[in-house]
């Protein structure tokens, strides 16, 4: 009899009984191969990360990228919890972001450019300060707006409409972005510092190099102040 009852089982019954969910990858391939084009492209942290390990050594620029990669936080947050909306609709909040992070820029050039300044290359960088090194990587991605406003439309182009958890997909995404980020800016910094020694020897190289990343920064700077929402 129990045999009986479930060969009396519909055809679509006993299909959906045979039926396995299937699963998706956590990550798509896309999305790793427009992350790394976007992360290994130069910018702000880039530069930020070569002038650290050029200047302060291998230790300094893994703590530049560490810096760089914190600073991207406050910008998967905003998109996340949809602040970046507000910065894309206000041009006042737009404005406001911009300019500090113009004025921080042209800050960092000044200090490049100085003899004595930031990028003043010692044998001996013991003595200089991890943190500071990671509050000025902060700040440079904190203040560039931006970054949110491109968060906001990166992110759900690699999301589902009928996704079940959004929130926790983006958090996925956005760990993944991070870790990409700083595995990137490693490699960056440890490059600079394996040239470090070739350039401490050379001082023409040195003024080569101070006036070269105050250019840098100059130029992101005015990207960042023609830049619209």
């Amino acid at each position: 009899r129990i045999v009986g009852r479930l060969s009396l089982r519909s055809p679509r019954e006993q299909g959906s009984l045979r039926r396995v969910p299937c699963g998706r990858p956590a990550v798509s391939i896309e999305f790793l191969i427009t992350s790394f084009i976007v992360v290994v492209s130069p910018g702000t942290g880039v530069v930020f990360t070569l002038a650290t390990g050029l200047s302060r050594g291998a230790r300094a620029s893994v703590v530049a990228a560490f810096g760089c990669t914190l600073g991207i936080v406050p910008h998967m947050a905003a998109a996340i919890l949809g602040l970046a909306a507000l910065l894309h609709t206000s041009a006042l909040a737009f404005q406001t972001f911009k300019y500090l992070g113009v004025a921080y820029l042209l800050y960092m050039a000044w200090d490049a450019w100085r003899e004595h300044g930031a990028l003043k290359v010692e044998k001996d960088s013991s003595h200089r300060s991890a943190l500071q090194v990671t509050v000025k990587a902060i700040l440079i991605n904190i203040l560039n707006p931006k970054l949110s406003i491109f968060f906001l439309a990166f992110l759900p182009q690699f999301m589902r409409a009928d996704e079940a958890a959004p929130l926790a997909r983006m958090l996925e995404l956005s760990t993944v972005f991070m870790l990409m980020t700083f595995v990137v800016f490693v490699g960056y910094g440890l490059f600079a510092a394996r040239i470090r020694d070739h350039v401490i020897s050379r001082p023409a190289v040195l003024t080569w190099m101070r006036r070269s990343f105050a250019a840098a920064f100059v130029a992101l700077g005015a990207k960042l102040a023609f830049a619209d929402r």
